[in-house]
């Protein structure tokens, strides 16, 4: 059994209810003064103490989407990241179709009404890097009168460690995009949902690590070309924009700001600032300071010339971390004024799915403006 399936977290639950009426039940007789004794009392207390954490975290975990599978969990996750060439020559399709679904809570079967999301494999051509990800498309992408319509596309992008199908279900990106899309609120758009982290565990901030995975040149130019390549998407960044929380979000921003020739917008919800280094990034940079210098979207904005590109940012004044640096973040564009900047600033609100949901509507209808379809 996986550690996302229900059947995990039910038996974990039960299994500390039980422990804890065996606590409770067997107590008494534990409570002689006998090594013995105080042995079993310490001994059912931490078995139970575990059980309830894992039932905690696994519900969390089922909340949240922070890992997909036991592997996943335990740093054993390399099935996905830098791999060997198997398309050199320009051999195979960059984006293979695994399975298709429907979408969440939308009634109708059939593509042209309910839409379709695509579970995919795609492969960077240039930077070899192989990642999963979900494609959501419209039912107008499907419909006759659309045949010659090339769509615009947003690229989603989760948090670090995060989970693809965590934006499908509990951001629920493709159903938000459908409602508003169906009552007039923004165009119909191609949806691209993936991890940011394309080589896990590793966490590479999305840069173009020295020695290792080029994780930004993969977003900027070989995602595209690969989603090119498969779907009815036109190649201008006027097409294209790109969204993501957290991690995410700090990632569509620098992206965007560093390839305005291939995003027209990014919004970054909760995101921040500047690539940290910790044991999940390791060595991000390897002394090269105009590297680390560039993933300071600050010193971006200081040193480089201002990206023509729309921004979209969030924070809450009680409840996130990042909000004095997102209203510094506002200023530093504004003074560009070439760099076009936007935000939703909640009164209150945690760095947590719960908030990412209430800002998500207001972000698509902002980001349908600001891309173009042909």
């Amino acid at each position: 059994m996986g550690l996302t399936s229900n059947k995990v977290l039910v038996l974990a639950v039960v299994f500390a209810v039980v422990l804890f009426a065996g606590t409770v039940w067997l107590w008494p007789r534990l409570a002689r003064r006998s090594w013995q004794a105080v042995g079993g009392r310490i001994g059912m207390l931490l078995v139970t103490q575990l059980a309830l954490f894992a039932s905690v975290g696994l519900a969390a975990n089922q909340a949240f989407g922070f890992y997909a599978s036991w592997a996943d969990l335990f740093g054993q996750e390399n099935g996905q990241g830098v791999v060997v060439d198997h398309i050199a020559g320009g051999a195979g399709s960059p984006v293979q179709v695994v399975a298709t679904s429907r979408v969440a809570g939308v009634s109708g079967g059939a593509p042209q009404v309910a839409g379709q999301i695509q579970k995919v494999d795609i492969v960077g051509r240039t930077t070899r890097i192989a990642a999963p990800a979900f494609v959501y498309l419209p039912p107008e992408y499907f419909q006759a009168r659309n045949r010659g319509r090339k769509f615009p596309v947003s690229v989603v992008l989760t948090g670090y460690p995060g989970t693809a199908q965590a934006l499908v279900d509990k951001l629920r990106y493709p159903s938000t995009a459908q409602q508003l899309a169906k009552s007039g609120k923004m165009q119909p758009m191609i949806l691209v949902m993936m991890r940011p982290a394309v080589a896990p565990p590793r966490d590479t901030e999305c840069v173009d690590v020295p020695g290792g995975p080029k994780t930004e040149t993969f977003f900027a130019k070989d995602l595209r070309d690969s989603v090119m390549a498969r779907y009815r998407v036109d190649k201008t960044p006027a097409s294209w924009g790109i969204i993501g929380d957290s991690t995410g979000g700090y990632c569509a921003l620098k992206i965007a700001m560093h390839h305005p020739r291939s995003y027209a917008a990014a919004v970054g919800l909760s995101p921040y600032y500047k690539a940290p280094i910790d044991p999940t990034t390791g060595d991000l940079f390897h002394g090269d300071a105009n590297l680390r210098n560039r993933a300071n979207l600050f010193w971006v904005l200081k040193h480089q010339a201002a990206p023509e590109t729309s921004l979209l940012v969030t924070s809450s004044r009680i409840g996130e971390h990042n909000y004095k640096d997102t209203l510094n973040f506002i200023k530093s564009v504004q003074d560009t004024n070439v760099t076009r900047i936007s935000s939703i600033i909640l009164p209150s609100g945690g760095h947590n799915f719960n908030t990412w949901r209430r800002e998500i509507p207001g972000a698509l209808q902002w980001l349908g403006t600001r891309l173009v379809s042909h």
